[in-house]
């Protein structure tokens, strides 16, 4: 079996109403998304989806030809384009979906098979009232998530501590509580001072006498040795590490026991080739492999495979935060959307590769330009 064709494909979704997403500063009236599709010489395509492929174009020669099971060398070619162009990891994931095909086995399979579901905690997105994130909790209880996770971005950090506290009140113990601090990292626009130690102690204390599960991103993502310090200062775990591009940070985060929970995304750092490595490396050391998921739902998937077939930790991330961000929003290239089963986990589907089911109509309806790279298919 030979590489025949490289295709990218860009959609893109309007959002009506608007995502107010808590790390943006107006609100997101569209949802692009890429797929990367890999053809072969057999007839079976693999797909992928996550960031946009950027620095890819001239590179697809490095790829035509070979064999798609040589995963470590097209491994090797993704992470020499990323450190000089960009993240184009998708191409990592729709040689796995090929590979699943080809061999006729679900991903999470053939990558080791630890179980076949998850706990999925509900990850919300956009900042509301106590009140509203309150009652917004209360629903996710009732429909069958044990845990969720709250975005913080306020100006004052009380005002966030007080969602916290809300939620806490309306689900009581019945639900585990994680807090993104998105500290870890900035959009382009935002130019404002992130937490030092001390301010990240002293909201981890208060979370920790709140419950909460973890505390995710409370510095940036560079600052190892603070991390490594935090952890030791406070017994809320400390989670991060989504977006740290490269495998080696991991390597160094895990020297100096920089945290509890690392959450690479498969999507946009590593492919399911290089983070397997690094879950295998953190899990080794005693810490939990929990991905970061919020890219689409085949993103999603690809997480879901990993960590089913190797992860330790209880839970994986499901971005799902109603009716602002709905699996109907998330999962729009996909025919069979996503959801829990009512005693809250999501199963890896048994279909062969990650399990995509694409949603034709939705391919034609959204697509807003192409390139396709080797050769044309008749």
């Amino acid at each position: 079996m030979k590489i025949s064709g490289i295709e990218i494909k860009q959609y893109l979704l309007p959002l009506d109403p608007p995502f107010k997403a808590a790390w943006d500063p107006s609100p997101r009236t569209g949802f692009a998304a890429t797929l990367v599709f890999v053809h072969t010489d057999e007839g079976i395509t693999g797909v992928g989806s996550g960031d946009l492929m950027f620095g890819f174009e001239g590179h697809e020669h490095l790829f035509i030809g070979k064999n798609p099971f040589d995963i470590e060398y097209h491994s090797q070619v993704l992470d020499n384009i990323d450190f000089h162009y960009g993240r184009c990891w998708p191409l990592d994931l729709a040689l796995w979906d090929l590979i699943g095909k080809a061999t006729s086995q679900p991903i999470y399979r053939l990558l080791g098979g630890r179980q076949d579901k998850l706990l999925a905690y509900a990850s919300t997105g956009e900042m509301v009232t106590p009140e509203e994130r309150a009652y917004r909790a209360e629903h996710l209880m009732q429909i069958g998530f044990k845990a969720m996770k709250i975005r913080f971005h306020h100006k004052n950090v009380r005002d966030d501590i007080k969602v916290v506290e809300a939620v806490r009140k309306a689900v009581g113990n019945k639900m585990e509580i994680m807090v993104d601090a998105n500290q870890g990292w900035k959009m382009p626009w935002d130019t404002g001072d992130s937490w030092d130690l001390k301010m990240a102690y002293q909201v981890a204390k208060e979370l920790e006498d709140l419950g909460v599960y973890w505390l995710e991103e409370p510095l940036p993502h560079y600052d190892f040795e603070n991390m490594s310090r935090l952890r030791e200062m406070v017994g809320v775990r400390i989670a991060g590490g989504e977006m740290n591009r490269r495998w080696h940070d991991f390597v160094e985060m895990n020297k100096v026991g920089a945290l509890d929970v690392y959450q690479p995304d498969v999507a946009l750092s590593g492919g399911i080739t290089i983070v397997k490595k690094i879950a295998e490396i953190v899990q080794s050391s005693g810490a939990w492999f929990s991905p970061h998921t919020w890219s689409n739902g085949i993103g999603f998937l690809a997480n879901l495979h990993l960590a089913a077939g190797i992860s330790l930790c209880p839970y994986i991330e499901f971005p799902y935060d109603p009716p602002a961000w709905s699996i109907e929003r998330r999962d729009y290239l996909m025919s069979q959307k996503l959801m829990i089963s009512k005693d809250g986990y999501v199963e890896a589907p048994e279909i062969p590769g990650l399990g995509i089911e694409l949603d034709e109509e939705a391919l034609s309806k959204y697509q807003v330009n192409y390139a396709y790279i080797g050769e044309r298919q008749s």
